[in-house]
């Protein structure tokens, strides 16, 4: 049974290496939504350290998950969530990433009781777009863009589930009804078992703003707002040659184009200016403050230690006398 709500619970206490589970990060998810990974946040024993920990799906490779978790440590940009601790080797498998409040994006479009606003949708297209350019940039592509691992913080999104795509089935297998792989999100190619290809993020981009602007990933045309139509639904052409490129994405969401940077010099963003204040609901800011105030407050139950028979007393430390 799916469990609602998305404050911490000791129901869902679990270790992981030195950390501690406080809640699932997608408790209250909206049924039947795939997510490629089980995700919580989870604390260290002392305290100093809260997490979003992520463990792969029963039906993943361990292998593929960790290989993709390990490559994650690389990315760049401002607004991806790299992996900076993994498990041990011989541990279950797991990776950790910095914690920062953050609703997934459809706990956000439930909790806003629908679509989100044009201008939010905008400012979450640009800023992906602009992170994937510097993911393909490296020669990368991301393989796991979907509503799902999208995390949505006050400050802008934060891209997770690097590779998802290629750690649930390698490549030249199908792809089709893969659990944790949502079938609206996934490029034609990589369905019928293509490598992951950077179109193939552009595709999965535009499934995420129509989602965002929806509630679906693959709406009617006619569903989708008049301003981000067009450049929606090329994204999700089925022939990648159709798709346009992420600077075109930007250009079209922005309203301008930019000049090309002098050689050696990265272009300025252009997300700032859309994530100025007023840029997400003054709902979802209200339950991102939550909860990051539930979490800090949340108890966590560590590991028991052997309890001491009644009436014995404990084990007098050891006097050190000064040698002389």
């Amino acid at each position: 049974m799916r469990e609602s709500g998305s404050g911490p619970s000791t129901r869902d206490t679990r270790q992981f290496g030195p950390y501690t589970v406080v809640t699932r990060l997608d408790s209250g998810l909206p049924a039947h939504t795939p997510v490629p990974e089980h995700r919580f946040i989870a604390r260290s024993a002392d305290g100093d350290r809260t997490v979003l920990l992520s463990s792969p799906l029963a039906t993943a490779d361990p292998q593929r998950f960790m290989a993709e978790a390990d490559a994650s440590r690389y990315l760049l940009g401002p607004w991806v969530l790299p992996a900076v601790e993994l498990a041990a080797p011989g541990e279950q498998p797991w990776h950790a990433r910095p914690y920062l409040p953050a609703l997934p994006l459809p706990i956000a479009l439930a909790l806003h009781g629908g679509p989100l606003p044009e201008r939010t949708v905008r400012a979450l297209g640009v800023a992906l777009a602009e992170n994937l350019a510097i993911v393909h940039s490296q020669n990368l592509t991301h393989a796991g863009l979907c509503p799902a691992a999208v995390l949505i913080a006050t400050d802008g999104p934060r891209l997770t589930c690097f590779g998802a795509v290629r750690a649930a089935v390698s490549d030249g297998s199908a792809r089709q009804d893969v659990p944790g792989l949502d079938p609206g999100s996934l490029p034609p190619e990589q369905a019928a078992g293509g490598q992951p290809r950077p179109l193939g993020d552009v595709y999965a981009l535009g499934a995420t703003l129509a989602y965002a602007a929806t509630g679906y990933t693959m709406p009617e045309r006619d569903e989708l707002p008049s301003g981000l139509r067009s450049i929606t639904t090329r994204c999700l052409s089925r022939d990648p040659a159709h798709r346009p490129q992420l600077i075109d994405v930007i250009d079209e969401l922005t309203g301008s184009a930019q000049s090309d940077a002098p050689v050696g010099f990265a272009p300025p963003s252009r997300a700032d200016a859309f994530l100025g204040p007023g840029w997400l609901p003054a709902r979802l800011i209200a339950a991102i403050v939550h909860q990051s105030a539930s979490v800090l407050a949340a108890e966590v139950r560590l590991p028991a230690h052997p309890a001491r028979p009644l009436g014995e007393a404990p084990t007098p430390a050891p006097v050190l006398h000064p040698s002389h």
